[in-house]
């Protein structure tokens, strides 16, 4: 069990934390691009239609990270999981010596 554990710790903190840091800064910068282009757009007198649309998707993008976050934590602490979004996986495993596999075959 040792193993598992440390695979999923470093699953977690190699792969998944980075993708969601990665995302929600993608998100963030979207969200800044199209400020500035909503700002040059009203400065000129045009349109700020594709402004606004780049502010949409990056407060949608950066809320749908955070919701991440917030799920995986959600989760964890339901079923004991012990993971902690923020990078360090220390599961609950007193609950393993209560299975009880069944008695098929008999």
């Amino acid at each position: 069990m040792e193993a598992a554990k440390q695979i999923i710790g470093k699953f977690n903190d190699a792969i998944l934390n980075p993708a969601i840091l990665v995302v929600f800064t993608l998100g963030f910068f979207l969200f800044v691009w199209g400020l500035v282009q909503f700002l040059k757009a009203l400065n000129e007198g045009g349109d700020a239609k594709e402004g606004k649309q780049h502010m949409l998707w990056g407060v949608a993008g950066m809320f749908i990270m955070v919701s991440v976050y917030g799920i995986i934590a959600l989760i964890s602490n339901t079923f004991g999981l012990g993971i902690d979004p923020r990078g360090s996986y220390n599961p609950d495993m007193s609950r393993l010596q209560n299975i009880n596999v069944g008695t098929l075959g008999q």
